[in-house]
């Protein structure tokens, strides 16, 4: 719940157009089809313990705040510089971990996919602000992918690294080197 406020404004921008997610939804836990010698992880396990989002926003209150206020001008740029300074969970280093997100491709050759940002809710990056970098993973992937569109939910699977960058979309916190890519299943409410 540490990044509950932004997913709040990001609720707040409305339904978005592909599958049944909103701006902002996360994807429901489920348990998917086992990876051999992968972790399963969640999003929250890339946080390091202690480390909030929001600490620089204490004692603001952003819902007095215009658009065009300096002091929230102030706060956007504050936000931005310390998450794209998000500290990354060390342990996680040289990982083989499983993480499921929504994909923004990055890199195409023809229909296939390269390159891609692993993000932890509908939206992020082409929609809204981006996460911060510790919620965000540029994922290599090792056989291209066809026929992914923007904002599909798949489980990734791969080793995981301790690796930042700026894809132009969000600056990132890991990279992976992806060696499965499942899809997450059909949307809620798709049977």
């Amino acid at each position: 719940m540490r990044l509950l406020i932004p997913l709040l404004l990001l609720a707040l921008l409305g339904p978005a157009v592909a599958a049944d997610y909103r701006v902002g939804e996360r994807l429901t836990p489920r348990t998917a089809t086992p990876a051999l010698n992968f972790r399963e992880i969640e999003w929250e396990d890339l946080i390091p313990k202690g480390w909030d989002p929001m600490a620089a926003f204490k004692g603001l209150n952003m819902s007095r705040l215009k658009d065009s206020d300096p002091k929230a001008i102030e706060a956007l740029e504050k936000m931005k510089a310390a998450w794209a300074e998000a500290p990354v969970e060390a342990s996680l280093d040289g990982k083989r971990v499983k993480l499921a997100g929504f994909v923004v491709p990055l890199e195409r050759k023809g229909d296939a996919v390269l390159e891609l940002l692993l993000v932890p809710y509908f939206g992020a990056c082409i929609h809204t602000p981006p996460p911060p970098a510790n919620q965000i993973v540029h994922v290599i992937l090792k056989k291209p992918a066809a026929s992914m569109k923007m904002m599909d939910a798949f489980w990734v699977s791969g080793t995981l690294s301790l690796q930042r960058g700026d894809s132009s979309l969000g600056i990132y916190g890991y990279r992976m080197t992806a060696d499965r890519l499942d899809a997450y299943g059909l949307p809620k409410g798709v049977k």
